[in-house]
């Protein structure tokens, strides 16, 4: 870990002696200069483009200590690495996978954006147990879970932060923000084990919602939560920390003082992200490397990226965008194979290298067991193992 702090350090003071440039027509910024190094699919990540984002991400929230990102998108410790090296020691995760990453790279607060039950509630309490030195935390949105997870903790020689996972408006999990959420809030602050946090509050139903129409949504939206927070202290009850959003309502949420940010996807960007947030600074940092494997007719492509190299969860012609190739239309994918369509006079042939951008790029991440490191010049210098796409590390 301590080559990989190193490694962010380093690039962080690379960027500050000198701006990232734009690209020139004889070598646009994805292109590489050593292709034939690496096998297809392959995805590759520009370490200088992600602190590109990070300070981007700075930027907007004024405030360091605000910021609690998300890292379900990389997954990786040196881009965690990376944030540290600007200080930021608040991270939000997805899976135990991930909070052992964090753990592991050194994070002090790390907030478990999920509800456990089962045995991820040991998992967890393990993980706290393993690394002291790291405050972990959860989210709940019943009283039977909570009591499951008190009883667990008996014993256990830790406590755990929770915050209440609420629901304004997303219809995924959580607790409407109302008189349930409060007295789950009380409730919480008289339970043995745990530590109440405060509220947690996602968003994302306004994702593909233009700026304006996103913010008055989240506005309006956000507002039934600001209520909850005064009634409680109307009661005596503290909310120490509201995080607040994701990606798409980022912008928003910044404008409030008193709440915590957790975007995710800012780190690589994609299509998608950057079609339906136009208005956001973040820029790609994350390209999908593919060959053309057959051309079975002379303005049909068949390449390597099939379902198991980029997400599919989006309409075809959705799932990715060719830097190289933006006219292309989309034919069919199977589980290896993509086929495209070019205009007549495409000039690619058998081997030749495409250069894509995911429409989704978290879950393409997950696909692949490792990223290409790509430096300023056109590169390939390292690989990174994609540490927490798996389900279990160690515990």
């Amino acid at each position: 870990m301590w080559r990989a702090w190193q490694f962010a350090l380093g690039l962080r003071q690379s960027y500050l002696k000198r701006k990232i440039m734009p690209s020139t027509e004889s070598q646009p910024w994805y292109v590489l200069n050593n292709p034939d190094e690496i096998a297809s699919p392959a995805l590759l990540i520009y370490p200088h483009r992600v602190e590109k984002n990070i300070q981007s991400l700075i930027a907007m929230a004024g405030d360091i200590g605000r910021l609690r990102p998300h890292v379900k998108t990389h997954k990786l410790p040196q881009v965690v690495a990376m944030h540290q090296a600007h200080g930021i020691q608040k991270m939000k995760c997805a899976t135990i996978a991930e909070a052992e990453m964090l753990a592991q790279t050194g994070v002090k607060d790390i907030l478990l954006a999920y509800q456990p039950v089962g045995p991820t509630q040991q998992r967890l309490i393990t993980l706290a147990q393993r690394y002291p030195n790291s405050q972990f935390g959860c989210l709940i949105d019943n009283e039977r879970t909570l009591r499951e997870l008190s009883a667990k903790l008996e014993g256990a020689d830790v406590r755990l932060n929770v915050w209440i996972d609420i629901d304004n408006g997303n219809g995924r999990t959580g607790i409407q923000p109302g008189a349930g959420a409060a007295n789950l809030a009380k409730l919480i602050s008289d339970t043995p084990g745990v530590r109440f946090a405060g509220l947690h509050v996602y968003d994302g139903q306004f994702g593909r919602l233009g700026i304006a129409a996103r913010t008055a949504a989240a506005n309006e939206a956000f507002a039934p939560v600001q209520m909850l927070v005064e009634s409680l202290a109307a009661d005596d009850v503290d909310v120490p920390n509201v995080v607040a959003g994701g990606s798409p309502t980022f912008p928003v949420h910044a404008q409030r003082a008193t709440v915590d940010l957790s975007p995710g996807t800012y780190s690589l960007w994609d299509v998608g992200y950057a079609t339906a947030c136009p208005e956001q600074p973040f820029i790609w940092a994350a390209v999908l490397l593919v060959r053309v494997i057959s051309q079975p007719a002379p303005n049909r492509l068949c390449l390597d990226l099939g379902h198991k190299a980029v997400a599919a969860e989006n309409p075809l012609e959705k799932r990715v965008h060719f830097l190289n190739a933006p006219e292309a239309r989309f034919i069919s994918q199977n589980e290896e194979h993509l086929v495209i369509e070019l205009p007549a006079d495409h000039g690619f042939a058998v081997g030749d290298v495409l250069y894509g951008i995911p429409g989704h790029i978290c879950p393409t991440v997950a696909l692949h067991q490792e990223a290409n490191v790509i430096d300023e010049e056109g590169k390939f210098v390292a690989c990174w193992p994609i540490a927490a796409r798996a389900r279990r590390l160690e515990i």
